[in-house]
């Protein structure tokens, strides 16, 4: 049999049928045009996919979060990512509160005799100041202008002549004392010039460590001089020669000259008082300045009467850990507090019934141990007022009520602490009247 196509018998008897040609079906419309329209519309949903995931998305555009008009990242190898920050803001804002400010704030120069072996001659001494009011009354530093000191070998008077510069002003104008206060280390002077720039003074207590704040004064003789620096602490308690001062500490350069200056903040307000800077090998960048809240009555009282009207309530004492052990104060059950020393005549305290031998352990409800947080409570209140101190006499507790009267003139704790640590205290206690306590 042949294995041709005619060979196979296709009869009505074997019932095969002759198979029908298969026509090709496959024309341009199913073999072009199909597979485009599906690829294009594939590549769409795709693409909308991809669109759809922010990763994806910026990975394909490189695109960036950030305006690069502000900010500029760079990645490097590793994960970290360097910021580059811009500082314009910053800037501008340091020029803004220059300008604002250094008109407020003067330069002082004070002279003064020296009398020493050799003879007598002359000194100079130069400090900064600021304007309060348009009508001529600037505040500054008591150190600046109260030069007056003895040695052995020389003295030093009172100032005999103050002058003050203004702003671009090439006049310099006599001064006057109006009041100041060794204490606050505060002065309030005068000059004979209105429609002077007034500083506006800020809100201290509101301050935040790490806050921008600038200093600006007459360092060194250099009129006009601005630093920038930040808040470094606030309430830092800074002891100096006898005194102990709560302060704001900042890293603004502040130099011999500075004194009395102003360190405001970003606003352009006076936020402090510069007045003193640690300085030694090892230190840098450690200024000091009074808060300006801490200020307010004292310029008030200064400017109205010429000093400041501290309350007082008439003893001497110390505490009582700087000269009893902790052993025998725990041995004896003895508390931590000011141990009175000695009574002023017709002070408030005599008038109250303090006795000698009474250890102080609080005021108004807060713990004391020594003269100065005594004095740093009652020194917040006024003439007149009334304070309760807590006091143990012979191992028993006794509150005392006590009306604060003002330091009287002559007494020695006048322009002081107005309450004092004892001159003898090591004395006495040696003496053994401590151990009243005991009896």
């Amino acid at each position: 049999m042949s294995n041709s196509e005619d060979d196979f018998n296709y009869s009505t008897n074997n019932n095969f049928k002759k198979a029908k040609p298969v026509k090709n079906s496959r024309g341009f419309g199913k073999t072009v045009l199909v597979p485009f329209v599906s690829g294009i519309l594939g590549a769409t949903l795709v693409i909308g996919t991809c669109f759809g995931v922010p990763k994806i998305k910026n990975k394909i555009f490189n695109f960036s979060s950030t305006p690069t008009s502000s900010v500029a990242s760079n990645q490097t190898k590793s994960t970290y990512t360097n910021t580059l920050i811009d500082l314009s803001d910053y800037s501008d804002t340091a020029v803004a509160v220059a300008q604002e400010v250094l008109p407020s704030v003067v330069g002082i120069k004070v002279t003064y005799s020296i009398n020493s072996i050799f003879g007598k001659s002359t000194g100079e001494a130069t400090g900064s100041g600021i304007i309060i009011s348009n009508d001529g009354y600037i505040v500054t530093n008591n150190h600046v202008i109260s030069s007056e000191s003895t040695s052995s070998y020389y003295q030093i008077t009172e100032a005999t002549d103050i002058t003050v510069n203004l702003y671009n002003d090439t006049e310099s104008y006599k001064a006057t004392v109006v009041g100041s206060d060794q204490y606050s280390d505060l002065a309030v002077l005068k000059i004979d010039k209105t429609d002077l720039p007034a500083a506006e003074l800020g809100n201290s207590d509101d301050l935040l460590v790490g806050e921008f704040v600038m200093a600006i004064g007459n360092p060194l003789g250099m009129d006009s001089s601005v630093t920038c620096g930040i808040v470094s602490a606030v309430n830092r308690e800074i002891p100096d020669e006898g005194t102990t001062y709560t302060a704001i500490q900042t890293d603004a350069a502040i130099n011999s000259g500075n004194s009395g200056g102003a360190l405001v903040n970003s606003k352009g307000q006076v936020i402090g008082i510069n007045t003193l800077k640690l300085s030694g090998t090892g230190i840098e960048g450690m200024g000091f300045a009074i808060p300006i809240n801490s200020t307010t009555k004292v310029i008030s009282q200064l400017t109205e009467f010429g000093e400041v009207k501290r309350p007082y309530i008439g003893i001497s004492g110390y505490a009582v850990s700087d000269y009893v052990s902790e052993v025998v104060r725990e041995q004896y059950d003895l508390p931590d507090g000011v141990y009175v020393h000695e009574i002023e005549k017709d002070s408030p305290a005599e008038k109250a019934g303090i006795e000698k031998g009474d250890i102080v352990t609080k005021i108004d409800g807060t713990e004391v141990k020594s003269v100065t947080e005594l004095n740093k409570v009652k020194n917040q209140h006024d003439v007149g007022d009334e304070v309760t101190l807590t006091i143990v006499r012979k191992n028993e507790n006794k509150e005392i009520k006590v009306k604060l009267e003002e330091t009287p003139s002559n007494s020695e704790s006048n322009n002081s602490n107005s309450d004092v640590p004892a001159q003898n205290e090591q004395q006495d206690f040696e003496d053994g009247s401590i151990f009243d306590f005991f009896r």
